[in-house]
């Protein structure tokens, strides 16, 4: 099923004889190996010589080094340099810090610093709102992680995980213009996260959970958002809760089934499988089974934690017990959010007709794309190189544009929901939703502005579109400032 891509890309530079057919020996040398060649460039070219650089996609780190030694195998061939092109990515970290504003000479410094820069320290001291709109705050959240639940790499710690965090502010400006920032934190004392994100709160206006295992991950959110006047979101939570309902809706119109009249399957009860759940709910459908590693989950097992105990309470009404094989057999949606190759063909055939697979576990999902496309209509993964990937990028970044364009102080089912819907809207209401195009791209500059403003009307509805200082919640500040304020 893996097929060679950019995330494992090399560029080896070879050194090779000046002969008619040595183009060729190097791009078959390659092909043999099974590397796609992606670009092939002659750096220098000698009387004696050649020296080119061969840029190719591989399947692993291995798979790279296999390609390297079949090119130093061949005769007159000397390989002199291998650039992994992932790494080079990172070089120096992914993300910087620039000015806004011009400082080229004494008048600038004198507003943009001392002596300027206190008065607007004393408007802020004098109604602390303002920090909304004369700091960084306005547009500027913390993604934050203590490295215990990695990707799929598990408890890595602070300092590897920052790499996915300083990935994941770059997503949040690239599509939404929002400014995010890597806090990794070096402690898994769940009181100390807590404590440690309430010292450094005022300088957000919202805060992104990120890659904290469960169960940890739902104390320290629910506490937090009780004690924070600023949005907090769990993005492995309801980011993927978000995406996988708006892929849902979708998926059963293309199978012309209303979610009341469906047996809903979750495999995996973790942090993700837990708000799918959770969200879910509120579609009311017929009925949900929830399969961790111990099988079904229902009431009367007992070696449940509280998380478990809560959805067991609210799912599996019949009270059904056994495997994952005996959970899916006549149900009609299945969403694979735990661990690869759980699910089989024969499983995916025991379905209702019309089936639909989310199998989501990454980069291995619970069954092979191509087995599940066998017998159900409608098949998502999280890669993206098959159709449907439910990717938490169509999420976060809008969502949190909305969330800060109104000035929110919480977060609500509502606005997931709405957030939801808009995901799902910008395919159904373009009327191109079918079996291979459930979700938008990743890409679909559409997306984010669209979650922003449904996110932001779900947040001021039934409220004053203002804040205490008179800001409108999705205008933003006013151009002019000086001493009379206004705002």
């Amino acid at each position: 099923m893996p097929v060679p891509g950019p995330g494992y890309s090399i560029t080896v530079r070879v050194e090779a004889p000046p002969s008619a057919s040595a183009a060729g020996d190097l791009t078959s040398a390659v092909g043999r190996t099974g590397g796609v060649i992606t670009a092939f460039d002659i750096v220098e070219s000698h009387a004696d010589r050649i020296v080119v650089d061969i840029t190719c996609n591989s399947l692993s780190s291995d798979h790279a080094e296999d390609i390297t030694e079949v090119l130093r195998a061949l005769p007159g061939v000397e390989v002199r340099k291998v650039s992994d092109r992932t790494f080079l990515v990172h070089l120096g970290g992914k993300i910087e810090v620039n000015s806004k504003v011009a400082l080229a000479n004494r008048d600038d410094l004198s507003r943009a610093y001392t002596p300027g820069v206190a008065r607007v320290c004393t408007a802020i001291a004098e109604n602390p709102e303002d920090a909304r709109r004369l700091t960084i705050k306005r547009n500027s959240i913390a993604v934050v992680t203590d490295g215990s639940a990695v990707l799929g790499l598990g408890n890595i710690g602070p300092a590897a995980s920052l790499p996915v965090m300083e990935g994941k502010a770059a997503l949040f400006k690239k599509f939404a213009g929002v400014n995010a920032w890597p806090v990794c934190l070096d402690t898994q004392d769940t009181d100390e996260i807590i404590r440690a994100v309430e010292l450094l709160a005022p300088v957000y206006g919202g805060i992104n959970l990120e890659d904290i295992a469960a169960p940890n991950c739902f104390e320290i959110e629910a506490r937090l958002r009780d004690r924070l006047d600023i949005p907090v979101f769990h993005d492995d939570q309801h980011g993927t809760a978000i995406v996988v309902l708006g892929a849902l809706r979708n998926a059963l119109r293309v199978v012309d089934k209303d979610i009341t009249d469906c047996r809903v399957v979750v495999c995996g009860v973790g942090a993700a499988g837990s708000a799918i759940i959770r969200l879910l709910q509120h579609k009311q459908p017929r009925e949900i089974i929830a399969v961790d590693i111990d099988g079904i989950v229902h009431s009367e097992r007992g070696d449940t934690d509280a998380n478990l105990r809560s959805i067991a309470a609210s799912t599996n009404a019949e009270g059904r017990t056994g495997s994952l094989g005996d959970a899916v057999e006549g149900a009609d949606v299945f969403i694979g959010v735990s661990a690869p190759n759980l699910l089989g063909s024969d499983d995916v055939a025991a379905m209702n007709s019309g089936a639909v697979v989310f199998a989501l576990a990454n980069p291995d999902p619970e069954i092979d794309p191509l087995e599940a496309q066998k017998h159900a209509t409608v098949v998502a993964t999280g890669r993206s190189d098959y159709p449907n990937q439910i990717n938490n990028v169509l999420a976060f970044p809008g969502f949190f544009r909305g969330l800060l364009d109104a000035h929110a102080h919480k977060i609500t089912d509502d606005m997931m929901l709405a957030a939801s819907d808009a995901i799902a809207d910008v395919v159904d209401g373009s009327e191109r939703v079918n079996a291979s195009f459930i979700v938008p791209s990743v890409f679909d500059s559409t997306v984010a502005p669209a979650v922003a403003d449904a996110v932001r009307r779900a947040a001021t509805e039934g409220q004053v579109p203002a804040t205490e200082s008179g800001i409108a919640a999705g205008g933003g500040a006013p151009e002019s400032a000086g001493e009379n304020r206004g705002l």
